[in-house]
């Protein structure tokens, strides 16, 4: 149960002063649906706004607010131009007070002549006049009050203001109680930190201050560790079985080549783990083609070598039924009854795979979340393994936990995690990583191209499916808007359609999973050339043929989207090609995320990188999955304050007394506040 004391925080935002259905919409597409989300929006920047006497050129290019009377108005373009209304200062001094969209009315209203008013934005030359163009405040002087000084700036959405927002969060910030501490005494001593209510209020009020800013940021990375420590022991204490494999099956196994060191190495760690009685939480690191699936069907193996069943979750029908091919294939001659079950499956053959994983007859299921509804029920489930484990949600996970007696479990993702954030997401997990290539893979020639050679790239296209090539195009991320990325998919695919008649496959989030199935289908087996796409293959189809990706608009991926995106290629023995199109005006941070991505091929320093370049909130792919990772640590802050935040949840755990003792029930606040309660329970069940 959340602790009462948070209750203000967790009312609706609706419950504040001032806010109805109107500002509810654009408060709810920022995401602030709490009390506690406008608390903890807070501002990216500020303006300081300096209050003067008269105009000076010399100002031009700052923050003014200064006292105005205006003099007249003008408008040009026949009525279709901006209004301007010319004020003088004081001395006399003119200025031009821009607004476009040609409505004098509200501007005059604004503006009455000979009035002053005190008006506040940034001043600029505009040729030999100086002019403010839309300013921030224009306000009878009995109320302008002391507009000046420093003002934060937020993330805002179509309807707000900063002012507005800063109102908002300060009515939050009074609602906030003051909040036991939870920081150990001597480092909140040595670290000069304020309180965290205090904290709160400094950083809206000045976004510069760093000690609010870091102890803010500390809370959460402390509640985030201290949820994983308490997840780690509740699993050491768990009791599970022993799987120990006597090797009879995995000896059977007619290898493609020997595994490669890592391999080997996370499969023994793996079956040491599987031997102990302690449930097995272990995460699988390997980049896109390092041989994630042969540690995978070892795992398996090893689990019916002991007499248990092995589940094998997917996040999409496809790629379950990919997994099962390719285990089938792997394993073929083996005396092990593997199965597949999707939502498609129905009927007869559906019950069929029910009777077999009750009676023991199927050693091992593949398949989506259909695995674990209800009416599946395993004769002995040792072990699961979960695909793209970031792609699951808690309930999935506690359903699948509940299918045997606390069974093993073995975590795979294809999105290389930076050790900081490994230590951060995964702290209750043990950790393999596969960081070699097997033998064979040949690594990808990544180009970058200028939008402008678009009609290059569609003739080189042509000669690769002259060739008997594949080809994938994916559309560009178009911010935040499914729509607007499908539009851009669809007169994408109609013109290739044209210059290539009955060769091009269309895929888009939106499509029915039938209808997606089927258009991946036709392009697996060869029958369709191209498959355009939005981000939905990131994750996804094997097709060793495709040996050609083109990734329009590339500049607005991010580096593991894109390296995500890279790896649908280089799965057979041909050599492949990777073309990224960029726009014409780049910024400095989407230069370097290209060139890294034309150096090199390794997903882990490329994660790295990525983690510095942009922050830890986008890394896994958790914007398309809902998940936010850090909301007020940095990756800066994160990787000073992860060492510290880990050694005091310890402290906490080891010397404090846990949650039961005096600083342990003010860290229970702190889970609940930063919602690492969720938390426990998500990782408790994988």
């Amino acid at each position: 149960m959340r602790p009462e004391i948070l209750n203000p925080l967790f009312a609706e935002v609706t419950s504040l002063k001032g806010i109805g259905p109107a500002l509810a919409k654009p408060l709810e597409r920022l995401k602030i649906a709490r009390v506690l989300d406008l608390a903890l929006h807070l501002p990216s920047g500020w303006i300081d706004r300096v209050a003067v006497e008269e105009l000076d050129m010399a100002d031009a290019g700052r923050t003014i607010a200064i006292t105005l009377t205006p003099v007249d108005y003008r408008q040009s373009g026949s009525g279709r131009g901006p209004v301007r209304a010319h004020a003088t200062d004081a001395k006399g001094n003119y200025v031009s007070l821009v607004y476009f969209g040609g409505n004098p009315g509200w501007v005059k209203k604004l503006l009455p002549l000979g009035q002053p008013r005190r008006v506040s934005g940034r001043l600029e030359m505009y040729g030999q006049e100086l002019q403010i163009i839309h300013p921030d405040y224009v306000l009878p002087l009995e109320e302008a009050g002391s507009i000046g000084g420093r003002e934060a700036i937020y993330p805002l959405s179509e309807g707000l203001t900063s002012r507005r927002l800063g109102q908002l969060a300060a009515q939050a910030i009074e609602r906030a109680p003051v909040l036991p501490e939870w920081i150990e005494p001597g480092l909140l001593a040595r670290r000069a930190w304020p309180g965290w209510r205090e904290a709160l209020a400094r950083l809206h009020a000045d976004p510069q201050d760093a000690a609010a800013r870091a102890r803010l940021a500390y809370d959460e990375v402390f509640a985030n560790q201290l949820a994983l420590m308490l997840v780690r022991a509740s699993s050491r204490a768990r009791k599970g079985r022993a799987l120990a494999g006597d090797g009879r099956l995995r000896t059977m196994l007619n290898l493609p080549y020997a595994p490669t060191g890592a391999q080997a190495r996370a499969i023994a760690e793996i079956e040491g783990d599987l031997a102990q009685s302690a449930p097995m939480l272990r995460l699988l690191q390997g980049d896109v083609g390092s041989g994630k699936t042969l540690v995978a069907a070892m795992a398996l193996l090893i689990a019916v070598e002991a007499g248990a069943q092995g589940a094998l979750l997917a996040p999409t029908e496809i790629l379950a039924r990919q997994h099962y091919e390719n285990l089938q294939r792997l394993m073929s001659g083996l005396p092990v009854n593997l199965a597949v079950l999707t939502g498609r499956d129905k009927g007869r053959a559906r019950e069929g795979v029910l009777m077999g994983l009750a009676d023991g007859s199927i050693d091992i299921l593949i398949g989506t979340h259909a695995i674990f509804q209800e009416a599946v029920g395993y004769r002995d489930l040792g072990l699961v393994v979960v695909d793209e484990q970031h792609r699951f949600g808690v309930a999935e996970r506690m359903m699948l936990a509940g299918k045997g007696q606390n069974p093993h479990l073995l975590a795979m993702t294809a999105t290389p995690i930076p050790r900081t954030l490994t230590l951060a997401l995964y702290g209750e997990m043990d950790v393999s990583r596969l960081d070699e290539m097997p033998p064979g893979r040949q690594p990808i020639q990544t180009r970058v191209l200028s939008e402008d050679r678009l009609d290059e790239v569609v003739a080189a296209l042509g000669r690769h499916l002259d060739g008997g090539g594949q080809a994938y195009w994916v559309c560009p991320l178009v911010e935040e808007s499914e729509k607007t990325d499908l539009a851009a998919a669809e007169a994408r695919a109609e013109a290739l359609v044209a210059r290539f008649p009955g060769k091009v496959g269309l895929v888009h989030g939106r499509m029915k999973g039938p209808d997606k199935d089927r258009v991946m289908a036709d392009f697996a087996g060869g029958r369709l050339g191209v498959l355009v796409a939005t981000t939905v293959i990131e994750v996804g189809v094997d097709v060793p043929n495709a040996t050609l990706i083109v990734i329009e608009a590339a500049d607005r991926f991010g580096l593991a989207q894109l390296h995500q995106l890279r790896g649908r290629v280089g799965r057979g023995t041909g050599a492949s090609n990777c073309l990224l199109i960029r726009g014409s005006a780049l910024s400095e941070t989407s230069r370097a995320r290209l060139a890294l991505m034309r150096d090199t091929n390794d997903g882990f320093r490329i994660a790295e990188e990525d983690l510095r370049l942009r922050g830890g909130g986008e890394l896994l792919g958790t914007r398309q999955s809902g998940e936010a990772v850090f909301r007020l640590a940095t990756p800066e802050l994160l990787q000073e304050l992860l060492p510290v935040a880990t050694d005091d949840a310890r402290l906490l755990i080891d010397r404090d007394g846990g949650l039961n003792g005096p600083r342990g029930q003010a860290a229970r606040i702190a889970l609940y506040l930063f919602e690492r309660d969720a938390g426990v329970a998500l990782l408790r069940s994988g």
